[in-house]
């Protein structure tokens, strides 16, 4: 019989025991302790490299695998594209890039595309110069889009299997705990970060604050983490609250967001303790504060909100108006510093969030959701991905996860977008199939999803301007016009997920 390394005789094998292997000593096997257990002023265990090329050497990234990032700097977002023009340089190509969604700030990938070292996209969303490029063809493979909730089930199911990860955070030790919240380029929940982090092959922080050990509270955690990247800047803060999250002043939209307010207190799920989530979008964020006065007025108190987190949220919450927020994507720096001190404003993975297949995602048990849109058609299909002009956009985002899994989910959009109608008989995409979107609120008019006959009998009994679907798309088309057919080609450039993995939808090439 074998002697270990302390002189143990250990037997090679037992009944229900494979294979028995013999102790070999206390160092042998753990790699990441220090064998100097004894002598003073060791240097600290640390994940440190120096530059993001000795991380991306050091993770052993070859050609043909699968990357990811995630987007919470949104439009102030420098990871991505530094990591990629690090790539580029080593020479490596034929990467699947899984971003959790790309922004404006991310046309430089363009290049990368162009020059062979991204060949496969899969995100969310796709806008820009990025999204021109795409949808005059420019890529040999479509992209796939998903939601948030469907990125987290392709995650955990290994339909999608990460190599290496890139992270962004705003701070972290150096071992690897960290999170959103501290240091000079805050961004507040790591939502997305967190389900890459647990399941990627290697994972690579890159920040900008290094604190002392241990970083707590964290968001990401050492055992998850394998390098870790101090550069100049990870991305501008100034850049989350941009476009879509930003709120409007525009009394179009705040009509809009009036009306939406009536029909959720009208619609038999405005009670104390129900929950609640405004998507973005200048009208739905709105929509926060004139809900917030019959809240007042009514003395109603929602127990939860949900997000995408906006300052309106947060301002609620502090008000004592919603006891609790579940976040997992800040969008403004209200929201950013709320999550820092707020006790009940708790980060939420998108998994925790969104997927459909876990053990209970959190838009199941959502009450309200408010829901933009570009186009929704007579069949209450919404589009949130492509334009009047057929090009990509925009982004499928939570629209389709909170649509299904929220009692009343409420569309908010003007009958007519510049001199388009925003209500039409096919919408171009279809993100959010019509069998979950239950109320339209335009400027113009309210349609109640006939489907739900609950609600519509309720919002009878009101003031509210209603009409059928088909009534607001006639409306439209008397000011706009019936819009022109948009050519495309056979090539298919993206394919639209929904959440469950199935195929709901195709975006062709545009015609030029």
């Amino acid at each position: 019989m074998p002697l270990n390394a302390v002189k143990r005789e250990i037997p090679q094998s037992l009944p229900g025991f494979d294979v028995i292997k013999p102790f070999e000593g206390a160092f042998e096997n753990t790699p990441l302790v220090r064998k100097e257990k004894g002598i003073r002023n060791v240097p600290k265990l640390n994940k440190l490299v120096e530059t993001v090329e000795q991380a991306v050497l050091k993770t052993e990234l070859k050609d043909g695998m699968t990357i990811s990032f995630h987007h919470h700097f949104r439009n102030g977002d420098y990871i991505l594209n530094m990591v990629l023009d690090v790539i580029a340089n080593l020479g490596i190509k034929n990467l699947t890039l899984a971003s959790s969604s790309l922004t404006d700030a991310h046309s430089p990938l363009v290049g990368h595309i162009k020059n062979g070292v991204v060949t496969q996209i899969y995100t969310s969303g796709l806008r820009g110069e990025l999204g021109e490029f795409i949808s005059n063809g420019g890529m040999e493979n479509p992209v796939l889009i998903h939601s948030h909730g469907g990125r987290a089930r392709a995650i955990e199911t290994r339909k999608i299997s990460i190599d290496v990860a890139f992270l962004g955070v705003p701070s972290s030790d150096v071992y690897g705990n960290s999170n959103g919240y501290t240091g000079k380029s805050a961004c507040g929940s790591l939502g997305y970060a967190k389900v890459d982090a647990e399941w990627a092959k290697k994972v690579v922080l890159i920040t900008d604050f290094l604190v002392e050990y241990p970083n707590t509270p964290f968001s990401i955690h050492q055992d998850q983490v394998d390098y870790i990247v101090k550069v100049d800047s990870v991305g501008d803060p100034n850049g989350i609250s941009t476009g879509a999250t930003r709120m409007t002043k525009n009394p179009r939209d705040l009509l809009i967001a009036r009306n939406a307010a009536d029909v959720i207190v009208s619609s038999g799920y405005f009670e104390d303790g129900f929950s609640i989530q405004t998507g973005s979008g200048g009208a739905s964020l709105a929509t926060t504060k004139y809900l917030r006065d019959y809240m007042i007025e009514r003395n109603v108190k929602a127990s939860w909100g949900l997000g995408g987190i906006t300052s309106q949220m947060v301002k609620l919450h502090e008000e004592g108006l919603i006891t609790k927020l579940l976040d997992t994507q800040s969008f403004d720096l209200d929201a950013v510093k709320s999550i820092a001190n707020n006790r009940y404003h708790t980060e939420i993975s998108a998994s925790y969030y969104a997927n459909p297949l876990n053990k209970g995602c959190a838009v199941n048990k959502l009450n309200v959701v408010i829901l933009s849109a570009l186009e929704i058609d007579v069949n209450f299909n919404v589009n949130v991905l492509t334009g009047s002009d057929g090009v990509l956009r925009g982004a499928s985002g939570g629209h389709s996860d909170t649509a299904v899994g929220s009692g009343l989910s409420i569309i908010v959009a003007p009958l007519i977008r510049g001199r388009t109608a925003t209500v039409v008989d096919n919408v171009q995409t279809i993100i959010t199939p019509g069998e979950t979107v239950d109320v339209l609120v335009t400027d113009r008019g309210i349609a109640v999803n006939p489907r739900r006959q609950d609600v519509l009998k309720r919002l009878r009994e009101t003031t509210l301007p209603l009409y059928t679907i088909e009534e607001l798309r006639d409306k439209a088309q008397r000011v706009a016009g019936t819009p022109e057919k948009i050519e495309f080609e056979e090539k298919v450039v993206a394919l639209v997920e929904y959440r469950d993995g199935t195929i709901i939808d195709v975006v062709h090439q545009v015609k030029s």
